[in-house]
C-alpha cells in the first residue's frame, strides 16, 4: 500500500514539474514593441476618425501614419510619421511596462518640446494600443488613441 502512494505522489510531482517547466516565456515589452507599426484605428477623444480600409473615414490621412521603433545594440531609435505627413526622428524609452516615451524628436512636434508620451493600453505580437497622455494640437486638442498593427 505504501508503494502505491509513493508511486502516485512521484507521478504527481513529475507531472507538476513537467507542466511548470513547459510554460512559454514572454519577451519583455522593450522587445515586443520594437517594430514598425501602422494605424488600424484612430480615435480623437471618443470619436473614431480612421479605420483601415474604411470608406467613411473623417481623417483618411492616417493611412500614412507610421511608428517605427528599433532597438539595435541598445540604441532605441524612433521614426514617427504623423497624420499630416511630417516625419520625426529621435529616441524612445519605456517607463515601466505601460508608458512609451518618444524623446529628442526632430523636428519637435508642435507644443511638445520634442517629447511625446503614450500609455500602452495593450500589447501583443501583432497589435499595440497607445493612448496619448497630452492633448494633440494637430487634432483640435483631443486625447488620441491609436490601435496599431504590425505589419
Amino acid at each position: 500500500m505504501k508503494k502505491s502512494y509513493s508511486l502516485l505522489w512521484c507521478t504527481i510531482l513529475v507531472l507538476t514539474l513537467a507542466a511548470t517547466g513547459c510554460k512559454k516565456k514572454v519577451k519583455p515589452v522593450s522587445e515586443r514593441i520594437a517594430k514598425a507599426w501602422t494605424a488600424e484605428t484612430v480615435k480623437h477623444g471618443s470619436t473614431t476618425v480612421y479605420t483601415r480600409g474604411g470608406s467613411n473615414n473623417t481623417t483618411p490621412a492616417y493611412s500614412g501614419f507610421r511608428l517605427t521603433l528599433t532597438n539595435a545594440s541598445g540604441a532605441k531609435t524612433v521614426s514617427f510619421t504623423d497624420v499630416d505627413g511630417t516625419t520625426f526622428t529621435g529616441n524612445w524609452d519605456l517607463e515601466g511596462d505601460s508608458k512609451l516615451i518618444l524623446k529628442d524628436l526632430t523636428p519637435p512636434p508642435t507644443g511638445s518640446g520634442g517629447t511625446l508620451e503614450f500609455t500602452i493600453t495593450s500589447l501583443d505580437d501583432a497589435k499595440v494600443v497607445l493612448t496619448r497622455l497630452k492633448a494633440s494640437p494637430k487634432t483640435g486638442g483631443s486625447i488620441n488613441e491609436y490601435t496599431l498593427t504590425n505589419p
